[in-house]
């Protein structure tokens, strides 16, 4: 009998149980912001020569056949993990993030924002040998872009720019990097629970909700196929249940062969890669009271913001998930009053005393990015 067969047996006798705990609650919080990228244009002036863009050709499996090609491949890496337990939530994303290292795999999945045009992206992953590693990330419409990851180099090719590569260990996309490889630095900040079983795309998936602790960021539900532990579905909601963000997988394909399909690739012909100097780490005078459990900060410098040409002092907030950048500045008088700016997950806040201009912005509820605003203190 199969892992997920088994796996599937055991969610049974326990689903009447997670019934009437009543685990079927509204949704509540956090989701993972982009990293500030200002340098990023200035990086790729760097790059010296504009290689093309590396072609790759998927090759065709017929729908028949899909599910058992290496289903024995899939099967051998589950008996390596005995410590998983299907009825642990947690040990459900530590697989995920198990699986997404170890197997090969083609995966097509959308990304789909209220009231935006669908993105469809193609993910793939490959072992091809046992000291190298390669990963793509496409989007497919218009213009597009792709990522190429060899072991620890990520290039990249943008429409209008460059390409470069950069030292990386994964690549930075629509599904948050924490969920995929490091679940277990999220318990400080959130709450896992398992909420049931469904069908996803076709096959039998388990459930599971993601809130934070102290109830100041947007929640996850996500959905895990039982046989092979990869993601199928991720949503995205508000404080107030709304959908945000989701991301539907449409085809997933474990198949040794996607490693045949990186054989075309000429990783000679890959861009170089920018060597990036940090700048020194400021310490800032000021200091917030106020962190959502688990956010702490990761970096501080000064930047100069690109439309106004203002330079202002900036630390990044993260609990894993969720990153929140705070920009501080001399106020200009531009603005009177306070401003709020939503663009679906992304919250917009600044506020003024008249002398100092507070900026905060994140995948967040406006009322942290208030809290957080409002309690900005100085320390020096």
């Amino acid at each position: 009998m199969s892992s997920g067969a088994n796996i599937g047996r055991l969610l049974c006798k326990r689903s009447l149980f997670v019934t009437l705990l009543g685990v079927f609650a509204p949704i509540t919080l956090s989701v993972a912001e982009s990293l500030d990228s200002t340098a990023t244009q200035s990086e790729q002036a760097l790059v010296n020569e504009q290689p093309q863009q590396p072609k790759i050709e998927s090759k065709v499996v017929s729908s028949e056949t899909q599910q058992a090609i290496d289903r024995e491949f899939v099967q051998d890496v589950l008996k390596v993990n005995d410590a998983f337990d299907p009825l642990s939530a947690i040990s459900w994303l530590e697989r995920l993030a198990r699986q997404t290292s170890r197997l090969n795999y083609e995966v097509s999945f959308v990304l789909n924002i209220p009231g935006k045009d669908t993105q469809p992206f193609l993910w793939r992953h490959a072992k091809i040998d046992d000291s190298t590693q390669i990963e793509q990330l496409s989007l497919l419409n218009g213009p597009g872009f792709e990522n190429i990851r060899v072991n620890d180099v990520v290039s990249v090719f943008q429409p209008g720019y460059p390409p470069y590569s950069v030292y990386g260990n994964a690549i930075d996309g629509p599904i948050p990097y924490a969920l995929l490889h490091e679940p277990e630095q999220l318990q400080m900040s959130y709450q896992f629970l398992l909420v049931g079983r469904n069908r996803i795309s076709g096959r039998s998936a388990q459930q599971i909700r993601i809130t934070s602790i102290d109830k100041t960021r947007y929640g996850y539900h996500l959905w895990l196929d039982e046989e092979t532990g990869m993601l199928l579905k991720l949503n995205m909601h508000g404080l107030d249940g709304k959908l945000l963000q989701q991301i539907q997988v449409t085809q997933l394909k474990i198949d040794d062969n996607v490693a045949d399909v990186f054989s075309q690739l000429q990783r000679d012909n890959l861009p170089r890669v920018i060597n990036i100097v940090s700048p020194p780490q400021r310490k800032h005078e000021w200091s917030l009271t106020f962190l959502p459990v688990g956010m702490k900060p990761v970096k501080q410098d000064i930047h100069q913001l690109a439309i106004t040409g203002q330079v202002a002092e900036y630390s990044l907030f993260s609990d894993g998930l969720v990153n929140v950048s705070v920009y501080i500045q001399a106020a200009t008088g531009v603005f009177q009053s306070d401003v709020n700016l939503n663009n679906g997950a992304n919250t917009v806040h600044s506020r003024t005393d008249g002398k100092v201009q507070v900026t905060v912005v994140g995948d967040i509820p406006l009322i942290t990015a208030q809290l957080m605003a409002k309690s900005i203190e100085v320390t020096n």
